[in-house]
This record gives structure tokens, C-alpha cells and sequence, in this order.
């Protein structure tokens, strides 16, 4: 008999959260919904609750919560509306909730994260904010609680692929010389450095392989997503900053590799689509099938690699800064960057700007230790009120 995983998905309107009941509506005798989330996406979550109908749905803002309730209600659902952050948290460490795809992009998703580690959950993380911020805390949190930890971002999902089975954090121990962390390059790879200056939030958006929301897509153009990545796989993998190593790939055909002492280097393969990695984690250890099309290596005919230039990708060296600064620095470099991302797409200041605001912020904030939750939030508070400072001045 399969055992049924009872879900809440934390940011279910956003690509990730789309994605993953795409892959549970083909598993019907598999996955139950319990709860759905999201930020205040009231049309979206209506037609998620019409076709799961699940016990609860979350939004973060109170007036868009009105509203969905008005719908529910139109609608004849039974499903109840919750509003805030401490609904996301109590939707996330529901009893009878076994699994939740943490999914909700940025610092908002710490908080539900955190709950669903604490209440020894299969967490399928998506939001690398909270390892990046947190790393250290929540890691604790997953041991202590006995929480069970599954990447759902492609390229931590392939080191996981990649590695043995009874991997339990010392890469040394199962013969791990380093991580081969591949990123696209974004759609700005190529393009001369003199051009970045104009460059829009149309243009940044435009991924070449992957379909993603504007944040991430941003921050695939800068570079910064495979920078937060790096500090993810410290945290995930225990790999120090010297075992993870970015190579330039631009098909988006390998998601990452493992290289062995021995020579030998284990990759992950297959379409770029966010359905592989996310039916892994909610099946595994079991195989399940996602409607992602068979990988055609004629068609691929040629995979490249090349090293990134840190000079066209000045957000990738500040990660690597932040993450041998450690302490508060990833958490300001994190929440900075939320802000010039932010900044960017409103055309409030050119792309060339995300990476100065960032370094500005990370040199006025400095580095401060951490030990609590309480400690990662004030951090990203600090920075991004430094933040909005810089983008002030620049007006």
C-alpha cells in the first residue's frame, strides 16, 4: 500500500509552488494538500483551492484574505482562510502535515520554515534564504528535531543525487574532493560590459533555459542566485568555501557535479525543468514520474563550460565575501540584495547598481555574530534600512 504525505505548500501561486501540484495532481493515491500558501494572489490561490481543496489557505495580507474568504465562501468550499505570518507558521507545523514545500521566496519564508523543521517535518526546501541567513541555526533546528532536509533547488538537488546514500555532512569521509556548482550565466553572459548599464527588467527576466519568477530570474542575470547557492551548499553539504567551485554551463543540461578523490565525477542530467528535482524530494526515496520530457542527447549534441568572470559577476565574489565573513554577513548580503533587486525592477536605479548597493551596505553594516532567529532578523532589518538609505542618496 503506498503511504499517503499530507502536504502544506508554503508560496503555492509562485513557479515553485505551481510546479509541485503539478507533480502531485499526477499522484493522486500519493499526496493530500492540506494547506496552501501564498503572498496575496487572490485569483490564483482561489483556483488552487477550487481543484485540491485543501483545509486551509493562507495569505499574508489581511485584505486580500478578505477577499479570498468572500470567494471560498461564493464558491461553497470548505476550506478555511488564515491571514499573517503566524497562520504560515501554524499551517506549517500542522499535526497531521508530514511534508512541506517551503517555497516562499525571500526572508518571509524564514519564519514557516523554521516551524516546520521544529516540528520534525520532511522539508523541502526551495527558500534558500533561511540556509543562506540562518545556515547554522536551522541545521541545528532539522538535527535537533529529527526534521528530515530534501534541495529542491536543481543544483543542490544533483549534489544530493550525486553523493552516497549514507552521506551524513563529512564530504572527506565518503572520498569528496569538491562540488562542481554549474550555473546558466543568465542572459546577460555575453553581452559587453559597457551595455550592462542599460540594461531593463524585461531583459533580466528573459532567462534562456528556465521559467522563474522576476526575483530569481534578477538575480540569475547577476549571478547572485549561484552566490546564495554556494552559501546553501556550505550549509547542506558542510563543504567549505575552497570544495565549491561555480562552473559556467550554459545548457543548463548538468546541474551540478561531485568530483571523487579518485577521478571520478558524478553528474546530474536532464531538462531544464523544476518538476525533476521537485518530484524527487516528494517521492523519495522512491522514483516518481513528472511529465518533464525525456533528456535527447542528439538534440543537446554539445555541453560547454567555462569559469565565471567575477568582473562581469561582482554579486558572486560578494557572496563568496559574505560567506568567509560569516555571522550577520550572508543575512545582510541576502536582505540588500531583496532591496536592489526590488529597487531594479521598479526602475528605480540601473542594473549595474544591484552589486555597489550591496557592497556599500555589506562595508556599512559590517559583520556581527549570531546565535538566534532574533539575531539573522535584526541583521536583515539593519541592512535593509542601509539600503533604502543608499537608494535615497542615489535619487
Amino acid at each position: 500500500m503506498i503511504a499517503v504525505r499530507h502536504l502544506t505548500i508554503l508560496g503555492s501561486t509562485g513557479s515553485i509552488g505551481v510546479s509541485t501540484l503539478d507533480v502531485v495532481a499526477r499522484h493522486p493515491d500519493r499526496f493530500r494538500v492540506v494547506a496552501l500558501t501564498a503572498n496575496k494572489s487572490v485569483q490564483k490561490i482561489l483556483e488552487q483551492c477550487r481543484r485540491f481543496e485543501p483545509r486551509y489557505a493562507v495569505l499574508l495580507d489581511e485584505t486580500s484574505a478578505e477577499r479570498l474568504q468572500v470567494e471560498v465562501r461564493r464558491a461553497g468550499l470548505a476550506t478555511e482562510v488564515l491571514w499573517g505570518v503566524d497562520s504560515l507558521e501554524k499551517v506549517a507545523s500542522l499535526p497531521d502535515v508530514d511534508t512541506v514545500m517551503a517555497a516562499i521566496v525571500g526572508a518571509a519564508g524564514i519564519r514557516p520554515t523554521f516551524a516546520a523543521a521544529a516540528t520534525g517535518k520532511r522539508v523541502l526546501l526551495a527558500n534558500k534564504e533561511t540556509m543562506v541567513m540562518a545556515g547554522r541555526i536551522f541545521t541545528d533546528v532539522v538535527k535537533e528535531n529529527h526534521a528530515t532536509l530534501l534541495p529542491i533547488d536543481s543544483e543542490h538537488n544533483a549534489i544530493f543525487q550525486s553523493l552516497p546514500q549514507h552521506f551524513s555532512g563529512d564530504l572527506r569521509a565518503v572520498g569528496v574532493r569538491r562540488i562542481l556548482l554549474t550555473a546558466s550565466g543568465g542572459p546577460f553572459r555575453q553581452m559587453p560590459l559597457s551595455a550592462l548599464e542599460n540594461v531593463t527588467p524585461g531583459q533580466a527576466c528573459a532567462h534562456p533555459n528556465w521559467v522563474m519568477g522576476q526575483k530569481i530570474s534578477v538575480d540569475s542575470a547577476t549571478m547572485m542566485n549561484k552566490g546564495l547557492e554556494v552559501i546553501e551548499a556550505h550549509w547542506l553539504f558542510e563543504a567549505s568555501p575552497e570544495q565549491i567551485e561555480v562552473v559556467i554551463h550554459p545548457q543548463s543540461i548538468i546541474h551540478s557535479m561531485v568530483e571523487y578523490v579518485d577521478g571520478s565525477v558524478l553528474a546530474q542530467l536532464g531538462n531544464p525543468d523544476m518538476r525533476t528535482p521537485i518530484a524527487h524530494a516528494l517521492g523519495f526515496p522512491e522514483r516518481i514520474e513528472t511529465g518533464v520530457n525525456p533528456l535527447d542527447m542528439f538534440k543537446v549534441a554539445r555541453l560547454d563550460f567555462e569559469a565565471p568572470d567575477f568582473e562581469r559577476f561582482p554579486c558572486l565574489r560578494l557572496a563568496y565575501q559574505a560567506l568567509a565573513s560569516g555571522g550577520s554577513a550572508p543575512a545582510v548580503l541576502n536582505a540588500a540584495n531583496e532591496v536592489a533587486v526590488d529597487s531594479f525592477l521598479k526602475c528605480l536605479m540601473p542594473f549595474t547598481s544591484i552589486p555597489a548597493m550591496i557592497e556599500d551596505v555589506m562595508q556599512t553594516i559590517g559583520r556581527r555574530d549570531i546565535a538566534t532567529l532574533d539575531d539573522v532578523l535584526a541583521a536583515d532589518g539593519m541592512a535593509r534600512e542601509a539600503a533604502q538609505e543608499w537608494l535615497t542618496c542615489l535619487a
